[in-house]
């Protein structure tokens, strides 16, 4: 700034009636233009070389988007590529399309660019770029989902903080290279009531909108009545969603125990700082003093019990500062005792194995369906009784594995049993008993057998046989009874050598080991890759909700229902790697 003003006097600060200089308002003295100043020279300078370029030749001038690259404007082919890159953005994290207004990105790209003339597109345009990119990603999914045999679906419904119903369905298959494939089908708004034949027709018309009726094996869904009902109504197979199962039976079992006091007072402790922030910070300042890392305290919810979890670990690691304060303040709110911490302790070796299978059943990227029965197996085991068990301790094991067994026998059992059979981990099934294990190979013979005649030609697709051949048919009839028992042997000798295969590790993928003795077991390949491909949870079309829903509750009032889909779909498919 200069004694005269600013930019060798070209330019001077609006005096005030009282005398005094108002610093946030500069007039230039060439043109008597005002500007509003913001302790940045940019625009003045920008403004005397498009207005006065005569005047630019003397005096200091800060550094303009010019001096950052060359004084050209950016070419067509860049902007195309500058307002693509918007589209994939916008869509990719979900921003409001509205961003496109912001004078501080536009600035950005103008210093990045050098080009002091460059404007954003507008609203239309990335609106127009959007459904664009929705229709080519979508063909490149529609093409991968006419390669396969067999596809998977889960579905859900959600109701938005607007009260609005939508309606979420993703596919799940595995490729011809052996890779689970998973992505979004439509996250669509929907008008009429959530009874169970308005889901059913809706989830339907996605099936038949992205041509795969035909191919669909299972349909999985959460345990609200309507959707279990409108599961009914539909062809496929019904996969409950394990999730949800065990969601259920650790709210039971939490409910029916001794451990509710104990949470109760839990939350009276939590309430007293996240309802404060005077005791928020006091919190914050004591963890620092006490070397601990700063976290608030958790408040759990009725409808996540791992939040449960997360409450009663956050309170252990926090004892001594929050006993340390509530002491200092003389609160109403009393802290646990040792006794009740003793409690909690007990509480989280519970809970912690069931947070471990739901977090293993809740992937998208790997097999899971498979692991559901060894897992709740290991969760039976777990909640074994005890001689050194408290008596609390013992009502919840006997509370949960009830419930839990009463729920197992509920879900789609003889698909669970042959996924495990298939899944080379798991295939001596010893999380079954063992005429459980017969009756699996049994309709595992079945399969293979049904799967070998839908390969061979149909009598209408045959050519007529000449009278010399017909003649040779006739006297081969006879044979026709070796012939099936050659058959049944062959299938026979097929699931013994897959049986005989040694088992993998747990943490190998058994996807590759398929991929790599393919050829090996070409009869049971292609039942291994229908399914293998079934998820065991509705985890992904929830995560759906849960990545999008700021799109969905605050910005749809400015994008038609169309277009959130639209962006919500992009979203889920450039997330994914293919």
């Amino acid at each position: 700034m200069d004694k005269d003003g600013l930019l060798g006097g070209k330019f001077y600060f609006k005096k005030l009636p009282n005398g005094l200089l108002d610093k946030t308002k500069v007039t230039c003295t060439i043109c008597k233009a005002e500007f509003r100043y913001h302790r940045s020279n940019s625009s003045l300078c920008y403004h005397l070389r498009a207005k006065h370029p005569e005047s630019t030749s003397t005096g200091p001038c800060q550094s303009t988007p010019q001096d950052y690259s060359a004084r050209g404007r950016i070419t067509k082919h860049l902007s195309e590529k500058l307002t693509n890159s918007l589209v994939v953005w916008i869509a990719k994290d979900c921003r409001s399309v509205s961003i496109v207004e912001d004078d501080g990105l536009r600035e950005v790209i103008r210093v990045a660019s050098g080009d002091v003339c460059y404007n954003l597109p507008s609203r239309g345009t990335i609106v127009s770029r959007l459904h664009t990119l929705y229709e080519d990603q979508r063909d490149q999914r529609s093409s991968k989902l006419v390669q396969v045999r067999n596809v998977a679906l889960t579905g859900d419904r959600w109701t938005s903080v607007n009260n609005d119903n939508y309606l979420g369905v993703t596919a799940h298959f595995i490729d011809n290279d052996w890779t689970l494939q998973s992505f979004a089908l439509t996250v669509s708004k929907t008008e009429e009531r959530q009874c169970a034949e308005a889901c059913a027709d809706h989830f339907l018309s996605v099936a038949n909108e992205w041509k795969i009726k035909d191919k669909l094996t299972t349909f999985g869904t959460d345990s609200a009545r309507n959707m279990v009902a409108a599961a009914r109504l539909l062809p496929f197979e019904h996969m409950p969603c394990t999730a949800h199962i065990l969601q259920r039976t650790i709210t039971v079992s939490l409910n029916d125990s001794e451990f509710e006091r104990v949470l109760s007072k839990c939350r009276k402790v939590v309430g007293h700082f996240k309802q404060s922030p005077a005791n928020a910070q006091e919190l914050k300042e004591q963890q620092v003093a006490h070397g601990q890392k700063t976290e608030p305290l958790v408040r759990d919810v009725p409808t996540r019990w791992n939040s449960t979890l997360e409450m009663i670990k956050r309170i252990q690691r926090n004892k001594s500062v929050l006993t340390t304060i509530l002491a200092q303040q003389n609160s109403m709110v009393t802290m646990l005792t040792d006794q009740e911490f003793d409690v909690l302790q007990k509480l989280e070796e519970l809970l912690e194995p069931c947070r471990y299978v739901t977090e293993l059943l809740g992937g998208k990227r790997y097999v899971s369906c498979s692991v559901v029965l060894p897992a709740l197996c290991y969760l039976f085991r777990i909640m074994e009784l005890s001689d050194d068990d408290p008596v609390y301790v013992l009502r919840f094991k006997k509370v949960f594995t009830t419930d839990l067994a009463q729920r197992r026998d509920s879900i789609n059992l003889t698909w669970l049993k042959i996924a495990t059979a298939l899944d080379p981990r798991f295939k001596d099934l010893k999380c079954v008993s063992k005429d459980e294990r017969r009756e699996v190979w049994a309709s595992l013979h079945d399969l293979v057998m049904a799967e070998t005649h839908s390969h061979q030609p149909s009598a209408q697709t045959t050519e007529e046989p000449s009278p010399k051949k017909r003649k040779i048919a006739i006297c081969l009839l006879g044979s026709s009874d070796s012939d099936s028992e050659e058959e049944e042997d062959s299938i026979d000798r097929c699931l013994d050598r897959y049986k005989a295969e040694p088992k993998i590790d747990i943490e190998e993928c058994p996807l590759q080991w398929w991929l790599k003795r393919e050829g090996a077991h070409a009869r049971l390949a292609p039942i291994a890759c229908k399914y293998l491909s079934t998820p065991a949870t509705t985890v992904p079309c929830e995560r759906l909700f849960s990545l999008s829903g700021h799109i969905i509750q605050k910005r749809s009032a400015s994008l038609s229902s169309d277009d959130v889909n639209k962006i919500v779909c992009l979203n889920n498919w450039l997330s994914v790697k293919d």
